[in-house]
């Protein structure tokens, strides 16, 4: 019996997971910890490095107590974050400043123009990010940071990612040069790779903006993937926890990539980690280049695979906000949500009320929702908004198969499939796919694993899969749903690219509002006769 610990580090909270490698889950406990917004900018999100570290101690000597076990028999911790959550540091591994979230956007200009250079230049690393650098990575919001503080650029040692940043601290890392950094991470969001040496050359960053001088050299390290340990638990930090120090932590990753592994991901698969956004998660044996998805990059999920990364700027804050502007709640407004019928609304919804993650990653974008009348109400919108993040999906699975990367199964992960029934019966529907669904929560399950293969509980991913994740319940596409919404899909996929694109040409939108009124007329008819 080995029993480990495997940590989630999400938007708003942090879950420590125990699992045994016998008896599975043993139990779970979380601590929340504040995000900085401003109203006055609403591309503003930032956290504190020591309020996630204190949540940390609080969620592990909770699900301690909880549990009654001994946390001196612990064997591991593995821990994964949200990303690209970006946090600059001194030269004795301090922050500097907080982390620019991965929900911060406003490195919107800076991430343009790495993009435009980036292509002048021929460089290949964009690319392999899908062809448009994105605000929400890690080289822009630096350069972000750079630029709107000058009084605190002379003490910049280096950025890290969260995930990063994290295992330093546990492990008393105090040296920016000597912490491990994660492949997952940094190929993902920073474009590095060794097919070219690892990050973009020097020449290129300075080109961007000579305050890029000198920050290659100060991202250097050791690259590794998370099979490998990033090191072990200090004295420090296992008495704040009240476990066992010298115990092993392998190098971290993304929430989304590890919450992939806890859903059982294999070949064929993808994950949907649905939560505050979604994160689409792929794996192939080769390196498929796939225009305007957020990175290929080998070993970033499973470390002997390559990795495939798109997702939404938003999903569950798109549900949030509606019910918010109603005075409501998404609990509230699902209620009766099982009676609906695809269009029966007449409403159809674009999904950029963060941008768009994916495939244009355009930061500029806002949310469109067309077809209202005077009685349309909120929940009616909230049906429209769960069918519109299903057709986005649907966008990027799309993608991904044109260009090489299998769609066998679909996984729908995270939390809200799993508080959410309609919205797993939407995604079949809309995706003409049964939609498999894990019977219980994965978030940290994933984190589990590799603890678990660090403390060399399992000889490999697949068998730590075979022995500790759920099992599924399969929703099955309703062949009527899915026909209605393939026309839908039509209008969506129209929309989504005239609306999205500057330079889109011309396209013909005359039939979109007719066409919604007609298939939501003869879906009620149906549904009423």
């Amino acid at each position: 019996m080995t029993v480990v610990a495997g940590v989630d580090f999400g938007t708003l909270s942090v879950r420590v997971t125990l699992l045994d490698s016998e008896r599975g889950r043993l139990g779970t406990a979380s601590a929340e910890y504040p995000l900085k917004r401003r109203r006055d900018d609403p591309d503003f999100a930032t956290q504190s490095h020591a309020d996630q570290m204190s949540a940390l101690v609080s969620a592990m000597r909770a699900v301690l107590r909880e549990t009654g076990f001994d946390g001196n028999q612990l064997a591991a911790i593995a821990l994964d974050t949200t990303g690209s959550s970006v946090v600059p540091v001194d030269a004795s591994l301090q922050p500097l400043d907080d982390y620019y979230l991965w929900c911060d956007h406003r490195a919107h200009a800076e991430a343009n123009e790495i993009t435009i250079l980036a292509h002048t230049l021929g460089l290949e690393a964009i690319e392999w990010c899908g062809g448009v650098y994105s605000h929400e990575w890690g080289f822009a919001k630096l350069l972000h940071w750079l630029r709107h503080n000058p009084e605190k650029r002379e003490r910049f040692a280096s950025a890290f990612e969260h995930c990063d940043m994290v295992a330093a601290t546990l492990t008393g890392v105090t040296d920016p040069r000597l912490a491990k950094r994660s492949v997952c991470a940094m190929g993902h969001k920073w474009m590095w790779n060794p097919k070219w040496g690892g990050l973009p050359a020097e020449e290129f960053l300075v080109q961007v903006d000579p305050l890029f001088a000198g920050v290659r050299e100060k991202l250097q390290g050791d690259y590794r993937t998370s099979d490998h340990i990033a090191g072990y638990l200090s004295e420090q930090w296992a008495n704040e926890m009240g476990i066992r120090a010298g115990i092993p932590i392998p190098v971290g990753a993304f929430d989304a990539h590890w919450d992939a592994i806890g859903s059982g991901i294999r070949e064929g698969d993808v994950v949907n980690v649905v939560g505050t956004s979604t994160c689409i998660i792929a794996m192939s044996r080769q390196a498929q280049l796939v225009p305007g998805v957020c990175g290929v990059v080998p070993g970033s999920v499973h470390p002997a695979w390559t990795g495939i990364e798109a997702g939404l700027s938003a999903t569950g804050d798109i549900f949030d906000a509606i019910a918010r502007r109603a005075g409501s709640t998404v609990a509230a407004l699902s209620e009766g949500l099982e009676r609906y019928r695809a269009g029966q609304t007449g409403l159809l919804r674009l999904s950029w009320d963060n941008g768009d993650r994916t495939v244009l990653v355009n930061p500029e974008l806002g949310g469109v929702t067309l077809g209202w009348n005077l009685i349309h109400t909120a929940q009616d919108e909230l049906f429209a908004a769960i069918e519109g993040t299903a057709f986005h999906t649907r966008i990027i699975l799309e993608r991904m198969a044109e260009h090489g990367v299998p769609v066998d199964r679909v996984i729908n992960a995270g939390g809200v499939p799993q508080r959410n029934a309609i919205l797993n019966q939407v995604y079949a529907n809309v995706l003409n796919k049964p939609v498999l669904v894990p019977d219980g929560v994965p978030t940290s399950l994933g984190s589990g694993i590799m603890a678990l293969l660090a403390a060399k509980a399992f000889p490999s991913i697949e068998e730590a899969q075979q022995a500790m994740c759920l099992r599924y319940r399969t929703i099955t596409p309703d062949p009527a749903a899915a026909a209605v919404c393939d026309e839908l899909f039509v209008h969506y996929s129209n929309l989504y690219f005239s609306l999205g694109r500057r330079a889109a040409s011309p396209a013909a939108l005359g039939s979109v509002l007719p066409d919604l009124r007609r298939i939501a007329a003869n879906v009620r008819k149906k549904f009423n006769a």
